[in-house]
Parts: structure tokens; C-alpha cells; sequence
């Protein structure tokens, strides 16, 4: 519960402007499990979107993380990626 709290405090803050190193948290947060279980998914979707407001390093983890998913689970992190994108736009 706690890490949802944080989270949509974050994902409110990001949606705000281009805040890339809130998303590329995120991402993190996801792919090491920090706060909860690993969710490659989630971590590539947080990774794309910093990555799409500019975050270099943020580019280079998607690249990482995309190794180790299926090109079924890519395709859905972008998909979720460009949903959330049109939601906060």
C-alpha cells in the first residue's frame, strides 16, 4: 500500500511537466524491485517514457531491461508507455 502511495505521488508530480528523472525513478523502482516485486514491464514502460522527455540514462536501462523481456512483453510496456502518455496529455 505504501509503495502505491509513493508511486502516485510521483507518477502525479511527473505528469506535471517534464520531470524525466521522476520517471526514470521509476523505472528503477521497477526493475530492481525496490519497493516491491521486479516488473520488467513496468520498469521498460517508466524507462521509454523519461527516455521520450529527454533522460539519456534512461535510454540506455530501457536498452538493458529490453534483454531480458520477450518481444511480447516490449510490445506491451510500449503499448502501456503510449497509453499513459495520451492520459496525462
Amino acid at each position: 500500500m505504501a509503495r502505491m502511495d509513493v508511486l502516485s505521488r510521483q507518477i502525479d508530480y511527473s505528469a506535471q511537466g517534464d520531470h524525466s528523472d521522476a520517471l526514470f525513478e521509476l523505472g528503477l523502482s521497477f526493475c530492481t524491485g525496490r519497493d516491491g516485486a521486479i516488473d520488467l514491464i513496468q520498469a521498460h514502460k517508466w524507462f521509454n517514457i523519461a527516455a521520450s522527455r529527454g533522460n539519456d540514462e534512461a535510454k540506455r536501462y530501457r536498452s538493458e531491461v529490453a534483454c531480458d523481456m520477450s518481444k511480447a512483453d516490449i510490445i506491451k510496456a510500449q503499448k502501456l508507455a503510449r497509453e499513459w502518455l495520451v492520459s496525462v496529455h
